[in-house]
């Protein structure tokens, strides 16, 4: 899936939207296919190889120029607004499954009476959402322990203290030295950690609607961005 882009950047991010696409259509056929649950497993295996290939890549591309990933020329200012530390928020993924299982619930209430069950995402059970609640407490934990602490210790809004220009400035020079604290490659495996977490919570069928709502959330980020930057004149 190589594009024609010389910049190794952008090329790497353009490969990763083109693996998306076609991960999505596999496992858009895999659900409408009758797979058994050992098809479903191997097929989100896979898909988390494509996950860990992306985070290799990127880790090698940091060694180059790690800041390059905190404001990306290859996403557009809508997609900007939506990262974290590189990438997209950990908590994400776990804030889907909410989202999904209680559409799929209401959509699908009918069928529980008729004792219908499709085992999805609408089917959580309430050990699973247990063990995900757990998962997201986690991932609101770090990602916004950060920000949280500084704003906390301040009685007025931006205040400016000897402690927050200390928080400041050791949040500057983690950045100036990226490379060594590898910070970018620690929120990589965070995110992916949070995914292979839910996936093991998740059965094989429920993994596979989330890897498609994920997948379908980041590409119409990606989509809408473009056509928004079309419409004010940016490219």
């Amino acid at each position: 899936m190589a594009t024609l882009n010389q910049d190794p950047f952008i090329s790497c991010f353009q490969n990763w939207i083109a693996q998306q696409r076609s991960d999505l259509e596999d496992l858009r056929h895999a659900i409408t296919s009758n797979p058994n649950d050992e098809r479903l497993h191997l097929l989100v295996e896979k898909i988390i190889k494509h996950f860990e290939e992306y985070h290799q890549n990127r880790a090698v591309l940091a060694q180059q120029d790690a800041p390059s990933f905190f404001s990306p020329s290859w996403c557009t200012s809508f997609e900007s607004s939506f990262l974290w530390i590189g990438g997209c928020r950990p908590s994400v993924f776990v804030r889907l499954v909410y989202s999904l299982s209680g559409s799929e619930l209401e959509a699908q209430l009918w069928q529980f009476f008729r004792g219908e069950r499709k085992g999805n995402l609408g089917e959580i059970s309430p050990c699973q959402l247990n063990s995900i609640n757990s998962l997201h407490r986690k991932t609101e934990n770090i990602a916004d322990e950060p920000l949280a602490m500084i704003a906390n210790n301040c009685s007025e809004i931006g205040e400016s203290n000897q402690e927050v220009n200390q928080a400041l400035d050791a949040h500057a020079c983690a950045l100036a030295h990226i490379l060594e604290d590898a910070i970018l490659e620690d929120a990589d495996k965070f995110r992916l950690n949070i995914i292979k977490e839910l996936i093991q919570i998740l059965t094989p069928l429920q993994a596979v609607d989330l890897l498609v709502a994920s997948m379908k959330l980041h590409l119409s980020i990606h989509d809408w961005g473009k056509r928004r930057d079309l419409r004010m004149g940016k490219i």
